[in-house]
């Protein structure tokens, strides 16, 4: 078994995740990104221990993001929306900031297979990740297909092994 294989395999196998959907007009009703992300994580064995729809004010989502992050019932928070390069799209600049350690190859990842899928647009999309403290942080596109391709083949893959090695 190779190195990485190992510490795979012995990650936590449930994640506490909370997942915020950033956006002005979306409703439960109509979140169909905050779905996507919810069902990965569950068809994975995690649990969604917190879910909320917060507007597109940087203020708003980072006061969230602060609670989540300083919730001990939450290993990972997964945010959807607001990563795009319009006036409103402020959720980069907010997860950005409370990093304290980055995982660059998840938006250069993300960006590489959305190419695939989306083409030169793929450049657009500021999808960062990383660990605020102790807490795996995720922001995603708004787009469903954005998400499900973020999930299915980057987030829930590794998300265990990232909470693992973030927890002291």
């Amino acid at each position: 078994m190779k190195p990485h294989e190992s510490h795979k395999a012995a990650a936590k196998r449930s994640v506490a995740a909370a997942v915020v959907t950033v956006s002005d007009s979306r409703t439960v009703e109509t979140d169909r990104s905050g779905a996507v992300v919810r069902e990965a994580l569950e068809a994975a064995g995690h649990r969604v221990v917190a879910y909320d729809i917060v507007p597109d004010d940087p203020d708003a989502v980072g006061r969230l993001l602060d609670a989540h992050v300083a919730s001990a019932g939450v290993d990972a928070v997964i945010l959807d929306g607001g990563t795009g390069l319009a006036p409103r799209d402020n959720t980069y600049e907010v997860v950005a900031s409370r990093l304290t350690k980055t995982l660059d190859g998840f938006g250069e990842l993300f960006r590489m297979l959305s190419f695939d899928d989306i083409g030169s647009s793929a450049m657009l999309s500021r999808a960062v990740g990383g660990l605020a403290a102790d807490t795996a942080v995720f922001a995603l596109p708004g787009s469903s297909g954005a998400c499900r391709l973020a999930m299915d083949r980057l987030v829930v893959p590794e998300l265990p092994h990232i909470v693992t090695l973030a927890k002291p």
